[in-house]
């Protein structure tokens, strides 16, 4: 049997590294991420945190960092009771160039079989990589509502 995992696939008009530069900068994810800041140094083996509103919700380690074609990191939700108990799940990026547009594979993987936090992100993600590509694409981010996305105990 296959171990659980979230793959999302999407064509950004964009450049690899202007890709590279929005998954790894704080300002620019707190435009398309729920005003998610992400904060590492992005080198292997450091450590990662997102923070919002001053609070940190996730934490990781940086697995691989080859600008700008793949980025993986280590994934622990710390906040809501109901995910923080899970292990560490594993996020990867692959970007692809393919003539003026970019191929950007997430897969967020590692969960068990059950686990809540795999229904919570498997809901979160697409908001987030499609508010990431309408910014990149027209330099607006959607304004996706937090309520909007069903994830239990959110809202």
């Amino acid at each position: 049997m296959s171990k659980p995992e979230f793959v999302y696939v999407t064509y950004i008009e964009t450049t690899p590294e202007k890709l590279w530069e929005a998954l790894t900068s704080s300002e620019f994810s707190k435009r398309y991420w729920f005003g998610t800041e992400l904060k590492s140094d992005w080198k292997v083996g450091s450590p990662l945190a997102l923070v919002m509103n001053g609070t940190t919700t996730d934490t990781g380690e940086i697995l691989e960092a080859d600008r700008p074609r793949r980025l993986s990191y280590t994934f622990k939700h710390v906040t809501n009771e109901a995910y923080r108990n899970e292990k560490p799940s594993k996020v990867v990026f692959n970007i692809e160039q393919h003539g003026k547009f970019v191929k950007l594979t997430l897969t967020h993987e590692g969960f068990a079989e059950g686990s809540k936090l795999l229904d919570g992100i498997s809901k979160g993600w697409p908001a987030i990589m499609s508010s990431l590509k309408s910014l990149l694409e027209s330099g607006t981010a959607l304004e996706i509502p937090v309520s909007a996305l069903g994830i239990e105990g959110v809202s």
